[in-house]
This record gives structure tokens, C-alpha cells and sequence, in this order.
């Protein structure tokens, strides 16, 4: 067989024998989707350059270190950790090394060194934490050494973190008061059960969900909030105390972690009549859904949210954090038996 030529490489990626030439040689700037092109078409080929091609692309190709700091235990952070490697490794503009640790501690002293280690490593971060003084020293300490944070799906540190991505927790919030005060069958007592006081996007939703029912709904009775530390044996008790002293619970809200141990126990008491509505779909709350266990998921758009945060923590990287925005809202689903 001939050897294979430019114009072979060109028919193959589709470009013109020039641009070839000019990724070869790198005699002009190329789109990196098009350099892209070229060298796969090289190395499919066999071109004899394909190695000098690759060098060229990884060298214009700006590499990125991010580093992520998720919870622990949850079937929902493993599959964004998922999600994130997927999305970074196949990004066209960058060479991203990803770094994800997983934190089980919440505590703010815990979290604050894991920040501070993982920042050594990494040019910038994007972290699940709770809202403390504490976090707040930690994002100065990172910031002053170059090295922006971001909040992921409960903001903390407003005024030193580089932004903000997830959903809009006051909204989502408000949107759980007006299922159960829309669908339930008749008034009664709500409760709402969160991860930790500390955790600002689920004290967001309990704002939300308390600010919907006194304008909209007063005869329901929202209870005090039940904190269960993001545990599933924590809150799998806890239902079982609200289903068990409230026999007119007539509808409970998951704001945080822990919604395995809720499907659980909601399964095993068998409660009719309940409107639950939990954080996110994973396996366990789309089986739940299936059952009419559970009533309704706001659920995160695992998506869009890897992408989003990959572009803004790259920006970041890049430009510097100044020019990033604030807040990245993303528009949360809503899910429920019938459209799963």
C-alpha cells in the first residue's frame, strides 16, 4: 500500500490539503475542533507525521488541573464524580487532569483542610461544603495562593468564592411547598428534614418551603426541621418518628442527603396519602417513583452540571476568576411517576 499523503489526511478529516499543512507546520492558527480532526484522521490513516500532529495539538491545547471535593456514601455524588471524568476527558479545548476526593466528615474543620490540601494540587477547586467561618478562612487562604473556588450545589463563602453552580435552592424550595399544598388530599402538618443547619442551599429550600405555605397556604402547619447529617440511618429513624407522632403528616420534604434512608422507611410504613418529594433521581428515587412510594423528585440536571462547571472553573483557569459569573443557575427537573 502507498504511503499515505496530506491529501490523504485532508479527504479524511474533511478539511482542505492547506489546513493540514498549517496543523503540521503550525504556520496559523487552526480551530481546535479542526486540529482535532486532523490528527485523528492522521493517526487512523497511518500517516507518518500522526506523532508530530499530536504534539502540536497537545502542546496548543491549554492543560488544566481541577480538582473536586464531593460527600461521601451518596449514589448521587458517585455518579456525578462519574459524569465529571466523563465530561473532562472529552473535552475539545482543554487537557484536563481531574482530581476527586470524597469527604465523609462534614464537619467545617475537616473540610476546610481537605480544601487546603486538594488546592495544593490543583488550580482551582469546585466543593460540596457547609456555610462556615471556618470555609470562608479556607477560601481566602486558596484564593490568596492563586487558587479560585467554587461553590457546587449549596454556596458558601459568598463574598471570596469564584461562583456559584447548581440549582436555585429558594426556588426549589418553593416549588416543594406548592406540590404539597396543590396535591395533597386534605391540610395538615408538613415536615422537612435537612443534612445540617450548616449546609446553605438546603436552609434555602426550608426558606422556600416555610415562605410558600404562609402566603399561599396557612392552614398547613410546617413543622421544625429535622436534621439527619446526610446520614440514611439517621434518617430513616426520623421518618419513622414523623409518620409515628403526626398521623396527619400529610406531606414531607427531603431538602438534603439521606433520601435512602426516608424511601425505606416510608416503604416499609406504607403510609397512603403521604406527598413526599426528595432532592434527587438516583436508582433508589426512580424506584421509589415507580412504586408511588415517593411522589415527587427536584432533582439536580446531572446533565448539564459537569459541563457548566468545567467551563466556568476553565474560565477561571484562564482568564482569571473576575470575569467568571456569580452564580451558574441551572434549571432543576421535576420529576414523578408518570414521566420517568
Amino acid at each position: 500500500m502507498p504511503r499515505p499523503t496530506i491529501q490523504d489526511v485532508a479527504r479524511e478529516a474533511g478539511v482542505s490539503p492547506a489546513t493540514v499543512d498549517r496543523v503540521l507546520n503550525a504556520r496559523l492558527p487552526v480551530k481546535p475542533e479542526t486540529a482535532k480532526r486532523v490528527a485523528e484522521a492522521a493517526s487512523a490513516l497511518g500517516y507518518h507525521a500522526a506523532g508530530l500532529i499530536a504534539q502540536r495539538l497537545d502542546r496548543d491545547v491549554p492543560l488544566l488541573r481541577l480538582g473536586f471535593l464531593l460527600l461521601k456514601g451518596s449514589r448521587f455524588y458517585r455518579q456525578l464524580a462519574q459524569l465529571i471524568t466523563e465530561t473532562a476527558a472529552a473535552a475539545r479545548d482543554y487537557r484536563i487532569t481531574v482530581l476527586i476526593e470524597h469527604v465523609g466528615d462534614t464537619s467545617p474543620a475537616h473540610l476546610a483542610e481537605r480544601m487546603r490540601a486538594l488546592g495544593e494540587r490543583c488550580q482551582v477547586l469546585a466543593v460540596v461544603s457547609v456555610d462556615h467561618p471556618l470555609i470562608a478562612v479556607a477560601v481566602a487562604d486558596l484564593k490568596e495562593r492563586g487558587v479560585p473556588v467554587f461553590a457546587l450545589l449549596s454556596d458558601f463563602a459568598t463574598d471570596l468564592r469564584a461562583g456559584y453552580v447548581g440549582i436555585d435552592n429558594l426556588k426549589a424550595g418553593r416549588t416543594a411547598g406548592w406540590l404539597i399544598a396543590r396535591t395533597a388530599r386534605q391540610t395538615g402538618k408538613v415536615g422537612i428534614m435537612v443534612g445540617s443547619h450548616r449546609f446553605h442551599g438546603h436552609e434555602l429550600r426550608e426558606m422556600g418551603l416555610r415562605s410558600y405555605f404562609r402566603e399561599n397556604a396557612p392552614d398547613f402547619e410546617v413543622l421544625d426541621s429535622r436534621v439527619n447529617l446526610e446520614e440514611p440511618s439517621i434518617a430513616y429513624e426520623t421518618t419513622f418518628g414523623l409518620l409515628r407522632r403526626y398521623p396527619d403528616l400529610v406531606g414531607l420534604y427531603v431538602a438534603g442527603g439521606g433520601m435512602e434512608g426516608v424511601i425505606t422507611a416510608l416503604r416499609e410504613e406504607g403510609r397512603k396519602g403521604l406527598i413526599a418529594i426528595c432532592p434527587e433521581l438516583t436508582t433508589d428515587s426512580h424506584l421509589a417513583l415507580t412504586e408511588e412510594v415517593i411522589t415527587y423528585v427536584i432533582g439536580t440536571p446531572l446533565a448539564q452540571l459537569p459541563a457548566e462547571l468545567i467551563r466556568v472553573m476553565a474560565l477561571a483557569c484562564l482568564v482569571g476568576s473576575a470575569d467568571v459569573p456569580s452564580q451558574s443557575f441551572l434549571p432543576f427537573t421535576l420529576y414523578l411517576p408518570e414521566n420517568i
